[in-house]
């Protein structure tokens, strides 16, 4: 998928190194502002992340001008807390996609790139039948919150997926009805 120069495909095995680069420079730069996410280098995200999304044939990465912008993992395997979620549709993981690991270079921040992420996952779930998109948002992410209510994801609830001991008590999941 192409638009305003930005082309999204499925992730080679060539691209590991690019991804586990990426997610480098984001930790840092997370490191260096408000780190919303609450990402830490060398836990999450980090280059099995990206093997274990490329293993599964769910990896995907965005490259503008020779250069690796952005990446997303796309799964019909949702986390064990999204069974508290009050969710809009019907908990048919085939046909529901879980967005996890949107990482956008800090280069390229509001440069549209997370908007292009979504489109492309939007169409490919689409493509692929899927009723709807559901993602989880580390609570008070302002950015990934504006980003994904932008783009029509709905506010569903928080919960803990389990991630207290990294800090991370309460997460917000949204749902985006296909």
């Amino acid at each position: 998928m192409m638009k305003h120069g930005v082309q999204i495909r499925k992730a080679l095995a060539g691209d590991l190194d690019d991804i586990g680069k990426l997610y480098g420079e984001v930790c840092d730069y997370l490191e260096a502002h408000r780190n919303y996410p609450g990402w830490k280098k060398g836990v999450y995200p980090i280059r099995l992340d990206a093997e274990k999304g490329l293993e599964e044939d769910a990896l995907y990465v965005a490259w503008m001008e020779k250069k690796l912008v952005g990446t997303v993992i796309l799964r019909h395997e949702p986390e064990e807390g999204y069974k508290n979620g009050k969710w809009l549709t019907r908990d048919d993981y085939q046909h529901i996609y879980v967005i996890y690991t949107l990482a956008v270079h800090p280069d390229c921040l509001k440069c549209g790139i997370g908007t292009e992420l979504l489109m492309f996952a939007e169409q490919a779930a689409r493509e692929e039948g899927c009723i709807s998109i559901r993602l989880d948002v580390v609570k008070d992410n302002l950015p990934a919150e504006r980003l994904y209510r932008k783009r029509g994801y709905q506010f569903i609830g928080t919960v803990s997926l389990g991630y207290e001991e990294y800090g991370l008590p309460w997460y917000d999941l949204y749902e985006k009805v296909l």
